[in-house]
């Protein structure tokens, strides 16, 4: 540790030995240079975090390019958000405000350089919400945006959504703008926001997570923008699960039992439903009989 250097300095050194990966040795270096002491008598050692920092980077590139990476694969839930957006737009302040994560929020650029994964519970429906490094990093994933059901861009000025829309590959994915610090406006600039979204046809929510303003309405439409059925399964004479079984619509009972278990359709024998898609309660189906949202089902196997 250098002379004079400061408790911010010993803490970030200290993330550096425990980082167990290259993407936070390179947050923790970054970190140690702008703690380091800037005294002239620094220079050598500030110079030194420097040369760390660039062997550290070409490293990172040479194991992108040849397919090899410490990252720790992203396995993608029935239900997927991808956070989209330039840096400092708020992302993962947003992810910390919906989900269960707890991510690093910093005031600096491009403090991301993984992704990080939280849930959304939200009518019974667990949703994963994946916050990516800005689009300008090298460590932006497309092949994650390109897989993605939902995409949310985020942004804080109207013309960064033309700027953003032009780099997303994926066009099957529903899209829904999410105009972030909205706090930082008066009624009459969100109302002319506002209605320049309208007028493009967007899907669009205002938001702050400072206020909290919009948040409940920007989980409402990550849920809507799924095209699901949620069955519920329950043994009989117990109550139904908690979570339901997360199916594409006009799916049949056989389709659901092969979802709770591969093979498990070809041991039930016959299943009785409650919910919209019976003509009355407890109605003995097939595995042919097409369920729809909600519907309760009870299983019987030989």
């Amino acid at each position: 540790m250098p002379i004079n250097a400061g408790f911010e300095y010993a803490r970030a050194e200290e993330k550096y030995f425990k980082a167990q990966t290259d993407s936070e040795r390179l947050v923790a270096l970054e970190e140690m240079l702008r703690t380091a002491p800037a005294h002239k008598g620094s220079e050598r050692f500030r110079g030194d975090i420097r040369l760390k920092i660039k062997k550290l980077k070409e490293s990172m590139i040479r194991a992108k390019k040849s397919g090899k990476s410490n990252k720790k694969g992203i396995k993608k839930e029935d239900l997927q958000a991808v956070l989209v957006g330039l840096t400092n737009s708020g992302k993962s302040s947003i992810l910390k405000a919906i989900t269960n994560a707890n991510p690093k929020i910093a005031s600096y650029g491009f403090a991301t350089t993984d992704p990080e994964i939280g849930t959304l519970n939200f009518a019974n429906c667990n949703i994963q919400i994946v916050d990516l490094p800005p689009l300008a990093s090298e460590y932006f994933e497309h092949g994650i945006v390109n897989n993605a059901d939902t995409i949310l861009v985020i942004v804080e000025k109207l013309h960064e959504i033309e700027e953003i829309q032009k780099i997303i590959r994926n066009k099957g994915a529903k899209q829904i703008i999410v105009f972030n610090k909205i706090d930082l406006y008066d009624n009459n600039t969100r109302r002319k926001i506002s209605e320049t979204l309208k007028t493009k046809k967007h899907n669009f929510v205002l938001v702050s997570t400072k206020t909290n303003e919009g948040l409940e309405e920007l989980k409402e439409k990550i849920f809507k923008s799924f095209s699901i059925i949620r069955i519920y399964t329950r043994q009989p004479g117990k109550k139904e699960d908690s979570f339901p079984v997360i199916m594409p619509p006009n799916s049949t009972l056989e389709e659901v039992a092969e979802k709770v278990l591969h093979g498990f359709s070809k041991r039930v024998k016959y299943a009785k439903v409650w919910g919209p898609s019976s003509k009355f309660a407890g109605q003995r189906i097939g595995l042919k009989h097409v369920v729809k949202d909600k519907d309760i089902i009870e299983f019987y196997t030989d």
